[in-house]
């Protein structure tokens, strides 16, 4: 775990105590790409599997973690993040522990953002994020969400 990964695993767990109670980490981040890792144990539900409002927490906190800390590495922290709108899909069950991950957008896409944040003090964008049974490449979530950053 990098320098990055530990800062934002803090402030996860200090400004959104649940965090803490689901056993999420920070795994990784590094190249525009986040990592975070769920536990089956802690968000299990009645059929064994990881429960739903576990898996939509986690994919909304992986953008939200994504934005946070390519922000700072802008030199951008002066903004408040909010999710506004989220889509999520479950084509499969998470039967263990779980990785959800969050990408870069298209490059000029954030440029664009931040230059409106600049300009507006106020800006959106859309971030991709997946969760994947660890040990597996293929997506049992998939979730895209709509973020505002405003001063």
């Amino acid at each position: 775990m990098n320098r990055d990964s530990r800062y934002l695993e803090s402030v996860l767990h200090h400004d959104i105590p649940l965090t803490r109670e689901m056993g999420l980490k920070v795994r990784d981040w590094q190249d525009a790409r986040l990592e975070l890792h769920l536990p089956l144990q802690a968000n299990i539900n009645h059929k064994s599997t990881m429960f739903g409002g576990s898996l939509y927490c986690g994919a909304v906190l992986a953008g939200w973690g994504w934005l946070h800390l390519q922000l700072r590495e802008e030199g951008i922290e002066d903004g408040h993040i909010v999710i506004q709108e989220g889509q999520i899909s479950y084509p499969l069950p998470v039967t263990r522990d779980a990785t959800v991950v969050c990408q870069a957008p298209e490059d000029k896409v954030w440029k664009r953002f931040v230059a409106t944040y600049k300009r507006y003090g106020r800006a959106r964008l859309t971030l991709e994020t997946w969760i994947v049974n660890e040990g597996s490449e293929e997506r049992a979530v998939a979730f895209t969400g709509q973020y505002v950053l405003h001063r």
